[in-house]
């Protein structure tokens, strides 16, 4: 036991202000939610789905900033300063990039969504946030390149501060716009889209400004002429980035097709779904966090051809995550209905019905909770020693050959409905766990493949 007692200090000095971090992003997200919630229900089931599609080209784009947070802690690890500058830059040059290329999907969304079978009044409000919201994908992106860039550092508290700083802003400027007050005109989801985009461009400029300032960043130059471009480092960064953000794909498309299939049921069961799906999502903030930090350790281990200290700090934050889940599940099974109660207007004839429904999902959330972490967990490890490849086919056979078939059988041919919908989600999650910590374990953990990620 005694040997496992550093990697938990070290990972809980990592992972704590990044799960803080992901919590504060998620709660910005959640405060949206509620407040458009309160606002109208048709007007929360188009955020749903507004979202979700805004989601799903973010997970697309997310590669090239997660997949760097490997590579550079590998890279400090050898005190190749050169490299952490060359893969950072291409990664914020990758990142912006893609925010820019996809914002005509937002743009003209509603035929798109119309076209994948949402109401014409879901798809309208869709569009009216997505046409606001989408300017920030680049943003959010290059911001989490910053994060990982810093994150690498071990300067993890900084990454949460300004997460958080950005929190209250954006619900008071929710306040103010969704629902008209202080004399601002009254612009509903418009509202909750200027509110996020102005907070995130915030967060953007503060992570600039530290990151330039941070004392022992500064070896790296990382502004200076960020302009140039470095082919070599781009196309490093993208072969590691690419295979990451098509696994996310997979594994939000996964989710993002579960609220469109919803939405064939009904809008009360759309918004219980988001809301469902969005209390879950805290509860894996916690999840990600733990495996961001193993990431980092994991890379560390890798940089220093360190197999023993690599299996000892993995061994150490599964634990710890698997412990976290036990404690989920039990709140899900014993306060489902004050935490969808928390997302509605109590007035709102429609509510109660919408809560009863959510309860329900939320026992199928507690299905899954040791699945979910542990495929998070999974992937983190992967990307520390910069596998990135074989995991992407992983995700995309567990979540699209057999999730969500397994999850559109059992809701619409065999009529078990939103719960054969979530029933499918568990699926695809339990069976990309077993594979990923299968692939981890069997192979690096023990010294197997050696081959550079690019050759694996």
């Amino acid at each position: 036991m005694s040997r496992y007692l550093p990697h938990i200090a070290a990972t809980l000095s990592l992972g704590l202000p990044l799960i803080g971090s992901h919590l504060a992003r998620m709660a910005i997200g959640v405060g949206d939610t509620v407040m458009v919630g309160w606002y109208g229900v048709e007007a929360l089931a188009g955020l749903v789905i507004a979202t979700s599609f805004f989601h799903i080209l973010f997970f697309l784009g997310m590669g090239f900033g997660t997949g760097v947070l490997g590579l550079i802690a590998t890279a400090i690890a050898r005190g190749d300063e050169t490299e952490v500058r060359r893969e950072t830059r291409m990664a914020l040059w990758l990142s912006s990039g893609f925010g820019l290329a996809v914002m005509p999907l937002m743009w003209f969304s509603e035929p798109i969504l119309s076209a994948l079978g949402q109401s014409p009044v879901v798809a309208t409000y869709a569009q009216e946030y997505l046409r606001i919201a989408g300017w920030g994908l680049a943003v959010v992106l290059c911001q989490l390149t910053l994060n990982s860039y810093l994150a690498a550092m071990e300067r993890t508290q900084v990454v949460m501060w300004v997460t958080l700083a950005g929190l209250p802003v954006n619900v008071a400027l929710n306040w103010v716009l969704i629902f008209g007050n202080l004399g601002a005109p009254e612009l509903g989801v418009a509202g909750a889209a200027i509110a996020s985009l102005t907070v995130q461009c915030l967060q953007l400029v503060l992570l600039v400004t530290y990151a330039a300032w941070l004392p022992m960043a500064r070896k790296y130059n990382l502004f200076q002429r960020l302009w140039r471009p470095d082919w070599s480092a781009l196309r490093r960064v993208a072969s590691i980035g690419l295979p990451i953000g098509l696994t996310m794909v997979a594994e939000g498309g996964l989710f993002v097709g579960s609220n469109i299939m919803m939405g064939w049921i009904g809008t009360q069961q759309l918004a219980a779904h988001g809301i469902a799906l969005q209390i879950t999502s805290i509860a894996f903030m916690a999840h990600l966090g733990l495996s961001n930090a193993a990431t980092i350790r994991v890379g560390q281990a890798k940089g220093r051809n360190d197999p023993a200290f690599m299996r000892d700090a993995a061994m150490t934050v599964t634990w710890m995550s698997l412990a976290f889940a036990c404690l989920t599940i039990v709140l899900f099974l014993t306060a489902a209905v004050p935490l969808v109660r928390l997302y509605l207007d109590p007035a709102d004839p429609q509510a109660e019905a919408i809560i009863r429904i959510g309860a329900g999902l939320l026992f199928f959330a507690a299905l899954f909770q040791l699945a979910d972490a542990l495929q998070v967990l999974a992937l983190g490890f992967l990307r520390g020693v910069h596998d990135t490849r074989v995991p992407m086919m992983i995700a995309g056979f567990s979540y699209w050959v057999v999730g969500m078939p397994v999850a559109w059988g059992l809701a619409f041919p065999l009529g078990f409905g939103p719960a054969g919908l979530w029933l499918g989600l568990c699926a695809g999650l339990t069976l990309a766990a077993a594979l990923l910590l299968a692939r981890f374990w069997q192979g690096h953990a023990r010294g197997v493949w050696t081959r550079p990620a690019t050759a694996v």
